[in-house]
């Protein structure tokens, strides 16, 4: 079984480098804010080293941006990687705090080699802007080991994969200190010579577990390997160094964000309706936004023309440290209803979708309503409005020919106070109401008025002539 293992040295510097247009010198340092762990190349360049004093650091780039390492952060940072790592390979385990194994034995055949699969994973890479160190191994141990120190090589032959091990010192094997101390102290530097060992003899002079470790390296002892499954949402995060004081710099991080989501989308070929966005802020309470769509959808850039209109709608009440986007309603992704084989013809279902879509982020989601009918025959009462929803299959009408309504129908009807000119149709009776206590008896015409107007009236069998609607 062979192993590919990725291992991230920058994972939470690449993360806050990847949504800013542009950092400048950027130093990761501990919870403790006294040292340095991750120093991005234009902090190298200025001397900044890894284990480098902060007070140092600072004295030798006084404008140099800093963030706190947050462990919790790095934790969600690796599982996010796992995400789209899954898109490629079935069985990852994850490697706190910055390493990740995939299983790549049975991916061969479906990738046509064991380059093809490398070449893969090292273009996602490439297109994430992640910095990570990848090594193939016949074990676990031995494929994160060469990993770890850069030794990684697109190999499948066991014996190669072992005298590189071999090479590596004793310092790197991930033994107890005072196993690495008794090892030295016998003569032994590298781990090819500590394999040369007797187990027997290993385990009596030194212990048991550190023969476990051993052969788990060499693959003489079991070391499986508990798949991960990712979780059936969406999370993405985005930190800034400079707080954004403007709707129009979270954009470029949103872009990015959506552009992931709409991949993982297709992947999963599922759509979602619903964009729950985060705005954090120093010391105001987040402010959250709900995205919604009318329809399934799954484009990046229909999701950020609703985002800007919902930002032009809700001003930002506080300067922007961070922001995270999350979907979790995801829905099965249908046929576009009405096109041709080619895929030519338009669906005028998307451009309903998405012209409501805009109008509810720029208006509010309770400002547009849609009309439905309603079985009740008197014309005041036989239509309600409800919240805009996705339109159905057009329902065939009965073989018989329905009356003509006007497009204007008034609030209320009003007395008619001119003699028609001419009568084009009618009468058509409408007596109902009797079940709500407001019934009504009326016969109704087409009319023509002195004027010219065209009017839908009826003479109320107690109140005489009114006037109920206009035909355009």
């Amino acid at each position: 079984m062979l192993w590919l293992y990725l291992h991230f040295p920058h994972l939470l510097l690449d993360h806050i480098r990847r949504h800013q247009t542009s950092t400048g010198a950027l130093a990761i340092v501990d919870g403790a804010g006294h040292f340095v762990v991750q120093a991005c190349p234009t902090a190298r360049n200025l001397g900044i080293e890894t284990g480098m004093r902060l007070k140092t650091a600072l004295g030798l780039a006084p404008d140099l941006n800093i963030m706190r390492a947050d462990p919790k952060q790095e934790a969600w940072l690796l599982e996010d990687q796992a995400r789209w790592l899954y898109h490629y390979a079935a069985h990852i385990t994850l490697a706190p705090p910055d390493g990740i194994w995939a299983e790549v034995s049975s991916l061969q055949k479906l990738y046509g080699g064991l380059p093809a699969i490398w070449q893969t994973v090292e273009q996602a890479l490439t297109e994430r802007q992640l910095n990570a160190w990848v090594a193939i191994g016949h074990t676990p141990s031995a494929a994160r080991l060469l990993a770890h120190t850069g030794k990684g090589e697109c190999t499948a032959d066991k014996g190669h994969i072992l005298n590189a091990v071999g090479k590596l010192p004793l310092l790197t094997a991930g033994f107890d200190k005072k196993s690495s101390t008794r090892l030295q102290r016998l003569g032994l530097n590298t781990l090819g010579e500590v394999f040369a060992l007797p187990a027997a003899e290993l385990a009596r002079r030194l212990s048991p577990e550190l023969l476990v470790i051993v052969q788990k390296i060499q693959g003489t002892r079991a070391d499986p390997k508990a798949p991960w499954q990712p979780p059936h949402t969406f999370r993405q995060r985005a930190d800034f160094l400079q707080e954004v004081e403007h709707s129009q710099g979270l954009l470029f991080s949103l872009q990015r964000i959506l552009a992931e989501l709409e991949e993982d989308l297709c992947w999963r070929q599922q759509d979602t309706d619903t964009l729950r966005l985060v705005l954090q802020h120093r010391h105001e309470e987040p402010t959250r936004l709900r995205i919604r769509t009318t329809g399934p959808e799954h484009r990046a850039e229909v999701f950020l023309k609703l985002i800007r209109l919902k930002l032009d709608q809700h001003p930002l009440r506080a300067p922007v440290t961070g922001l995270i986007l999350a979907v979790k309603r995801f829905t099965g992704r249908e046929a576009p209803i009405g096109q041709d084989l080619l895929g030519e013809t338009q669906d005028l279902n998307e451009a309903w979708h998405t012209l409501i879509s805009r109008l509810q982020a720029r208006l509010g989601e309770q400002a547009l309503k849609q009309l439905a009918p309603r079985e009740d025959h008197r014309p005041e009462c036989a239509w309600s409005a409800s919240d805009v929803r996705k339109p159905g299959k057009p329902q065939k009408s009965g073989s018989g020919q329905l009356p003509h309504r006007p497009l204007w129908l008034l609030k209320g009807p009003r007395p008619l106070l001119q003699t028609p000119i001419a009568w084009h149709s009618g009468p058509e009776r409408i007596s109902g109401g009797w079940w709500d206590g407001q019934r009504v008896h009326r016969d109704y015409y087409i009319a023509q008025l002195p004027g010219g107007e065209l009017a839908w009236v009826f003479r109320d069998v107690q109140d005489g002539w009114f006037i109920h609607g206009w035909f355009g």
